[in-house]
């Protein structure tokens, strides 16, 4: 990054937050455009849209419903600011440790402390705001150095829809970051995964449609 300009004598601390906050602001400008072949269409995006308007609607009018339900004795939420317990909440212990494979045993069933817990009403209506921003960004976070999963995409997905309008200053610089990333492991995605790029396309359009960060769409195909 250029220093031109800066005094000698300007202090260092200055400097590295000057430069912070620039490197801040460039990583939640704007999405990577997609490429040839991976942008979705208009109809796909309003279609995608009223879904999400839709389930965002049954969630509220049936939260208390869904709260009044008891948990497995297994199911242990962790505390909001528990990142590390969070993510293997979330994801499971296979992909928080990066595990190839586990062991397969019939008998027992599944393990979800293994395979992570699916985001459930029962466990999602629980989470208040605090908690759905708290777990959002450990998620982004973890997105941010690791691959795109089936598992991280249905938790991304729910926490969008739990995700009360308008927005707070951190929520809302949580998903442009969420679809800023997105779009850069679209980029790198060389063989055309559909069912991937679906995914990805899909939270570019939440992000950029429904919660109003019109700059960051995806020009329609």
């Amino acid at each position: 990054m250029s220093r031109c300009g800066r005094g000698k004598n300007r202090p260092q601390k200055i400097e590295k937050e000057a430069d912070s906050k620039y490197f801040m602001f460039s990583q939640i400008s704007g999405c990577q455009p997609a490429p040839a072949g991976y942008s979705p269409t208009l109809r796909w995006q309003q279609q995608q849209v009223a879904n999400f308007s839709a389930v965002r609607q049954s969630l509220n009018k049936h939260r208390n419903h869904w709260r009044s339900q008891h948990l497995d004795s297994n199911v242990i939420m962790p505390k909001s600011e528990d990142e590390e317990g969070w993510k293997k909440f979330c994801l499971g212990e296979r992909i928080y440790s990066e595990i190839d494979a586990l062991p397969n045993n019939e008998n027992i069933g599944i393990d979800y402390m293994k395979v992570g817990f699916p985001p459930l009403l029962s466990i999602v209506s629980r989470m208040n705001q605090a908690t759905v921003t708290s777990v959002l960004e450990y998620l982004i976070s973890w997105f941010g150095e690791k691959k795109f999963t089936p598992e991280l995409g249905r938790w991304l997905y729910a926490l969008l829809a739990c995700l009360e309008k308008p927005l707070l200053p951190e929520a809302h610089s949580l998903i442009r970051q969420l679809a800023r990333r997105c779009s850069e492991v679209r980029v790198m995605e060389e063989n055309k995964n559909e069912e991937q790029i679906s995914a990805l396309n899909l939270i570019i359009c939440l992000v950029s449609r429904y919660f109003d960060q019109r700059d960051l769409a995806d020009e329609p195909s």
